[in-house]
């Protein structure tokens, strides 16, 4: 079974340290299998077996410090 991956746009953004942040709060969500980020096209990548609870990343992401909407 393949991983399904959900697309969000984070803002505010501006370094790698930033990235760094949001990938470790996201990668601790129980299921995840991996997490790609860019702070320059503030596009968050979460890949899970069995999808990924939308809330639980906001609140990831938020955690971390920034803001995030999933991309439709």
């Amino acid at each position: 079974m393949s991983a399904t991956t959900t697309e969000f746009q984070v803002t505010g953004m501006t370094c790698g340290h930033c990235e760094m942040s949001v990938r470790e709060e996201v990668s601790e969500i129980a299921g995840v299998q991996g997490v790609e980020v860019s702070h320059e096209t503030g596009l968050l990548s979460v890949s899970a077996e069995h999808g990924v609870d939308d809330a639980a990343v906001l609140a990831a992401v938020s955690e971390a410090g920034y803001s995030a909407v999933r991309v439709v």
